[in-house]
């Protein structure tokens, strides 16, 4: 078994864990810290909204040696105002002008194919209303809207309200900080981001639904028993699904990333740029917020219960009780993740002397919890 394997193994059965829910404050700290960096760069800079939402022309030349700060300059002075220009990956250049009337698109194709030296009749013009990309926004909204209400019914009914609520926030969070980005970095939002940005929604709930589906199941008839309170069991799940979430996000990554920085960079295709960064930044927000953020707020509003107050009461009396007659506390958390190169060669590895059970419970052995409920 590679080193890896073995360290997920030993995560799942509860022989190591990290105590992701105990520093939770540092978690949130740094969310926030993400997030107003995210509202900041939104609101100084803002979006740069492409024509497709401000209407005007795109302009297409076939082949050419002319360089982008050439071909955007020129564009300017036969425009009038500001222009973007790409180089795409086959030689030829896109040009965006915002703000252009079919009258006055004419006007400038034919002046750019003096400016730039090539055939009028090989520039291709398109023209764009704004009204087509504030229909598209409109949809967007109300398509995120739903996709909204719909989860929380979901997840309110399959698991429960506070896991929806959980949720409903680390996707807000991943959203703010995707189009933050977006901000930033000055990328063009065009219809490729607003289709990015819908299907990060999936894959930001994906990995939460993992660690929740190991919560309910981890912490069924958990009031029955005093070995553990449930931000413990909250902790092993996420511990327990660790390794899984990391491999899926890594593979999940690994082509967008592709996408992104060579399709968009090395082959300056424009429209993988704006799909790819959304994707890319929405996929690695989500896996974050599934692990630092959503469970843990889980367990925060889990806690209030008077139930798990009164069951975290009795499980650290008994700790406490143990501890004063020189006794082991059974249950407490191992929060150091070590792995034991020797323990590959024993069945099931060697466990830690205060080792925390796996979310489907630990077996009987050496230094591990029992299983036994008192």
């Amino acid at each position: 078994m590679s080193r890896l394997g073995a360290l997920g193994a030993r995560l799942y059965r509860g022989e190591v864990g990290y105590d992701f829910i105990g520093k939770r404050k540092v978690w949130y700290g740094l969310s926030i810290l993400i997030t107003i960096t995210a509202i900041l760069g939104l609101a100084v800079q803002g979006l740069n909204m492409g024509i497709e939402f401000k209407g005007g022309a795109v302009f297409t030349t076939p082949k050419t040696s002319i360089s982008v700060a050439q071909a955007q300059t020129d564009a300017q002075a036969a425009a009038g105002h500001d222009a973007i220009v790409q180089k795409l990956g086959n030689g030829t250049l896109r040009i965006q002008v915002t703000e252009l009337s079919q009258a006055q698109a004419d006007k400038v194709k034919t002046q750019l194919a003096k400016d730039l030296s090539v055939d009028e009749n090989k520039i291709a013009a398109d023209i764009v209303g704004p009204s087509w990309g504030e229909t598209i926004a409109n949809k967007a909204w109300t398509g995120l809207a739903v996709f909204m209400v719909l989860v929380v019914i979901y997840l309110a009914i399959a698991f429960e309200w506070r896991m929806a609520v959980a949720a409903l926030i680390a996707l807000i969070h991943d959203l703010t900080i995707t189009v933050g980005v977006y901000a930033l970095v000055g990328f063009e939002v065009t219809p490729g981001t607003v289709i990015g940005l819908l299907t990060i929604l999936g894959y930001s709930l994906y990995d939460t639904v993992v660690v929740f589906d190991s919560l309910k199941e981890g912490s069924k008839g958990i009031t029955k028993q005093t070995r553990w309170y449930y931000s413990e069991v909250a902790n092993r799940s996420i511990n327990g699904t660790l390794v899984r979430s990391i491999n899926t996000t890594v593979v999940a990554l690994l082509p967008v990333a592709g996408l992104l920085f060579i399709g968009g960079g090395v082959l300056g295709a424009g429209m993988l740029n704006d799909i790819s960064l959304s994707l890319f930044v929405g996929l690695a927000a989500g896996a974050y917020s599934s692990i630092f953020i959503a469970t843990p707020l889980v367990a925060d509003l889990k806690e209030r219960d008077p139930q798990m107050k009164a069951l975290k009461k009795r499980v650290l009396a008994k700790r406490a009780a143990a501890a004063a007659k020189g006794e082991p506390a059974e249950g407490a958390e191992d929060t150091d993740v070590r792995y034991d190169d020797e323990a590959e060669d024993v069945p099931g590895g060697v466990a830690t002397a205060a080792a925390v059970a796996g979310p489907r419970g630990a077996r009987g052995g050496r230094g591990r919890p029992s299983g036994r409920r008192r």
